[in-house]
Parts: C-alpha cells; structure tokens; sequence
C-alpha cells in the first residue's frame, strides 16, 4: 500500500513537537473514562490539553474526527502499519484513548507487523486492561495505565503506570529540556515501572 493511500485511510499520523517520532490521535470528547473525568476537579483529565489551543482549530478537529471514523474501516490496519513503518519510536494517543477492545486488537496487529519500532501507549480505559494478561501484549509495546488524579500513586493491577504530581517527584526531565523528550525513552522502556509527570 502507498504511504498517499495509507494517509487517505488512516486520517494520517500527528506530529508532537516534543516526541522522538510521530504519534496518532484521536478526539479527546471521544474518551470513554476521560470524557467523565474531564468535569472532576483534582482529576487528570480536569483542563485537558487536547480541549483546548491548537486542538481546537477547525483543521485538526477534523483531522481527528477522520482518524476516528477510520478505525471502521477494514484497511485501517494495513494503512497503519504501511505509515508506521520505518519509525523508531511511536506514541499512540497524543489525545484520545482506546475506543474498544477490537479497537485495541488492531493496535496489537500494527504493533506486530512494525516489529523494529518501539511503541508507547498511555491510557485511562481499564475496562481493556482488566482481563487482559500483559505476557500478550507484543513484546515492542507498552501500556502504561495512567492514574486518574492528580497526586494519587499508580494503580495496583498493571505492570507498567504512570501517574502526575503538582509536588516533588516528577520522573519525566520533559520541562528541564524545552519541554522535549530529547535522549529519554523511559516511557517506552518496560524496566521502567512508573513515569511521574509534573501537573501543567
């Protein structure tokens, strides 16, 4: 399949600033868990970043209402990994979340067939994650199960987690580096267990 097609398809792939490689988002409204968590002062969905600023352009609204209804399509997998190809590094949901355990099982099969790339996805839905063995997921693929709110630990039931601070504690060196993640991997690094963000 032709990159061209693949973009047509997909909706196409984001670009964040900070990130070591592109990344593919979503609605932040279309979240399942955070569209709740959203209206919960002290939670970390309250004032979220993709509700707001460039995200709200008519432009990328579009393009990520397209990226959603994408993920209806039968080709959607081929495209995916036709576009993901050749990365070193990917981010699954620079905004949005996973939609639906079939949803999740068509990440598993681009997470499969781009073997050499090193895929990272945060998520809040653990209705997905509940029953699911983490020895299934493909081995080039973390999940990290985020906290809801702000300032509490990571959850109990998942390897790999992340969690956000407004004290002392941030892991994640992004605002000590031109808010980037420069050399840092760690939340795609499995002997990582939990990636402390500071509340901005």
């Amino acid at each position: 399949m032709l990159k061209k097609e693949a973009r047509e398809i997909t909706g196409g792939l984001s670009k964040p600033s900070k990130m070591p490689g592109p990344a593919h988002n979503l609605p932040a409204v279309a979240c399942k868990t955070g569209a709740k968590l959203v209206q919960i002062p002290g939670s970390v969905c309250a004032g979220c970043y993709a509700l707001k600023g460039r995200y709200r352009f008519t432009n990328v609204q579009q393009a990520l209402q397209r990226r959603l209804a994408a993920l209806e399509d039968p080709r959607w997998v081929d495209a995916m990994t036709t576009l993901i190809s050749g990365q070193d590094w990917f981010r699954w949901h620079d905004s949005g979340d996973i939609q639906s355990m079939k949803h999740l099982e068509n990440i598993f099969l681009v997470c499969k067939r781009t073997s050499k790339t090193r895929h990272w996805m945060p998520t809040r839905e653990a209705q997905f994650l509940k029953n699911l063995d983490p020895a299934t997921i493909p081995s080039n693929l973390i999940i990290r199960m985020s906290s809801h709110m702000i300032d509490s630990g990571p959850v109990k039931f998942w390897p790999w987690t992340s969690t956000v601070t407004s004290q002392e504690g941030r892991t994640c060196p992004a605002p000590d580096q031109g808010n980037e993640c420069g050399s840092c991997r760690q939340c795609w690094d499995r002997s990582t267990p939990n990636v402390c963000y500071g509340k901005h």
